[in-house]
């Protein structure tokens, strides 16, 4: 049997992940140096609003199988965020002052007209992923958050640098989601390296955080292969 990472082995191995992470993928290097049109934009916000639209479920998915009430009153907080404390406040919200902000039709994301079926498959996937899986390993998917916030910084000062056409107010859901998600992902971790302690379980965190890496990869793939829309 194989000998468990120490807590900084184990943790050097998750963020030694980061090269799968979105960010280097073409159509996101497109994105952010200006060469996308209008229509794959809104391409990108209408396939994204499906993976917004599961991340209260997936969070509840995992206070659901966590016997630990500690972390549930913790994780909880990410519903929250999302869903906001009443309707019209939270990230979805935000998502939708996004979707005006690109002059994407309310209507045409709210059906979800433009998700391509590698997006569907993809979200869903990760949906079942944590609700089905050991809440360790769905927490440790969601550490794609160690990776995110310098990346969403750097999509705003490239969208407002390239895509002037874009509203202001559709940066709400990234300058509200920045603070949040860099002590996300500092309690996130810690509460991994802690409770994956054998190598079967940190093995195991490390495959879930690939595969939400290889989820939003094939979302991203999906967009560049559907092109723009109206």
């Amino acid at each position: 049997m194989a000998d468990p990472l120490t807590r900084d082995e184990f943790a050097a191995a998750l963020r030694g992940l980061a090269p799968r992470y979105w960010d280097r993928h073409p159509f996101h290097r497109r994105l952010h140096a200006g060469g996308c049109t209008p229509g794959e934009i809104r391409s990108w916000v209408a396939n994204r609003w499906y993976y917004q639209t599961i991340l209260a479920r997936k969070n509840a998915a995992i206070i659901a199988n966590c016997p630990l009430p500690e972390v549930r009153r913790r994780w909880l907080e990410r519903v929250t965020f999302h869903d906001g404390s009443r309707d019209g406040e939270g990230g979805t919200a935000d998502w939708l002052a996004l979707a005006d902000a690109v002059e994407l039709e309310r209507a045409a994301l709210l059906d979800e007209r433009h998700v391509a079926r590698g997006t569907r498959f993809a979200v869903d996937g990760y949906l079942h992923f944590c609700q089905t899986r050991p809440w360790t390993q769905a927490a440790a998917a969601a550490l794609t958050e160690l990776f995110s916030p310098e990346l969403m910084a750097a999509r705003v000062a490239a969208w407002r640098e390239h895509y002037d056409w874009i509203k202001p107010e559709g940066y709400a859901y990234f300058q509200n989601r920045i603070p949040v998600v860099q002590g996300d992902a500092t309690y996130t971790l810690d509460l991994v390296l802690t409770h994956c302690r054998t190598a079967d379980e940190q093995q195991a965190a490390i495959e879930a955080l690939t595969f939400k890496c290889d989820v939003l990869g094939a979302i991203l793939d999906a967009v560049d292969h559907q092109g723009g829309v109206p």
